[in-house]
């Protein structure tokens, strides 16, 4: 089985980030990840946007898949969200690359754009690695 399916199948299990949000792992290799989800009404807030909740809940997931994918499970510390542009657009994307891999402690910076390419926000999570 692929680091990828393997990924789908452990993240199956976090129902609000892929039922509810709809949210799709399109890559999990160690230490890196990329999400999507198609926007629909009920991504969108009262100004028609995407909502701050399902952008952070993108870059939530996407952290978790690549710090968990071939990794110790790992749990988040802290996170912190920038939000830079308001967006619309048809789908949103997510990619996390590891910045820091330590015995325990990782930094994953999370960049979130859509699909003109627009960026979108950017997070950084800490991890801890419970093994």
């Amino acid at each position: 089985m692929s680091l990828l399916d393997e990924a789908k199948e452990f993240f199956s299990k976090d129902i609000y980030a892929t039922e509810a949000t709809g949210i799709e792992i399109l890559a999990a290799e160690r230490n890196y990840a990329k999400c999507a989800f198609k926007t629909t009404a009920k991504h969108l807030n009262a100004d028609g946007f995407v909502m701050g909740g399902a952008i952070y809940t993108i870059s939530d997931l996407t952290f978790a898949v690549a710090a968990n994918t071939a990794n110790p499970r790992t749990v988040t510390l802290n996170s912190q969200i920038s939000f830079f542009a308001p967006t619309s657009a048809a789908e949103i994307f997510a990619e996390a690359k590891c910045v820091k891999d330590g015995k325990t402690i990782c930094v994953f910076d999370v960049e979130v754009t859509d699909s003109a390419g627009k960026k979108i926000a950017v997070s950084t999570f800490t991890g801890f690695r419970k093994n």
